[in-house]
């Protein structure tokens, strides 16, 4: 089973955008550790915007 080239492209840039890492870097991530990251910005996002309402 493959892993859709859009998702993979939506974990990249999300992750490359909040953490300014390079593409070429987050892409040598494993997918599930990519994950990880992308669950991790999504909860600082969450609290950030907690805190600003």
């Amino acid at each position: 089973m493959s892993y859709p080239l859009d998702r993979i492209y939506q974990e990249v840039a999300y992750i490359a955008y909040h953490f300014h890492w390079s593409p070429e870097d987050v892409l040598t991530m494993e997918h599930r550790e990519r994950q990880v990251w992308v669950k991790q910005i999504s909860e600082i996002n969450k609290e950030i915007n907690k805190t600003r309402k």
